[in-house]
């Protein structure tokens, strides 16, 4: 009896292993389209990913040596004046100009645009434009720089 339920349970196990090595290539046969297709795909992703990182990581390595080129070639300039400077205060009531003009003023005569003195004041752009306007109007100037030139010579900007 034993002998019976080894002999069927091995050869159970043989007819078991066959459909199931049947069943395997006939899926790989089968779908052998899609099973490459998936395989390339995957291929094609983990390039681009590897060849992603490695071009991330040559730009950082330009902007470190950019940064490195920028701080080596920066120049020290020693102070003009002594002391700080003070704006004329009879002519900046004269005009009419407010402390915020004249700091919207002096803001444009070092050069920076209305985003940048909109971020360092914790204005709007809007605003900056509108303390440009009313101060260009005061110092009968049309441009940025008839302004600085007007307010140099008036005493208003160092």
């Amino acid at each position: 009896m034993k002998r019976h339920v080894l002999i069927f349970g091995l050869v159970g196990g043989i007819l078991i292993a066959t459909l199931q090595y049947t069943e395997y290539r006939f899926v790989v046969i089968e779908h052998s389209v899609e099973l490459y297709g998936a395989l390339v795909a995957i291929l094609f992703a983990a390039f681009g990913i590897w060849l992603g990182l490695r071009i991330t990581r040559s730009r950082e390595t330009i902007r470190e040596t950019v940064r490195e080129m920028i701080v080596v070639k920066e120049v020290p300039v020693a102070a003009e004046a002594p002391g700080p400077f003070v704006a004329n205060a009879t002519q900046q009531q004269t005009l009419g100009i407010t402390a915020r003009e004249l700091e919207v003023l002096t803001l444009i005569a070092r050069g920076l645009s209305n985003r940048e003195i909109a971020t360092q004041l914790f204005v709007s752009e809007n605003t900056v434009k509108t303390h440009c306007a009313r101060a260009f109007d005061k110092l009968g100037a049309a441009r940025r720089t008839q302004a600085v030139q007007r307010g140099k010579e008036l005493g208003l900007l160092p």
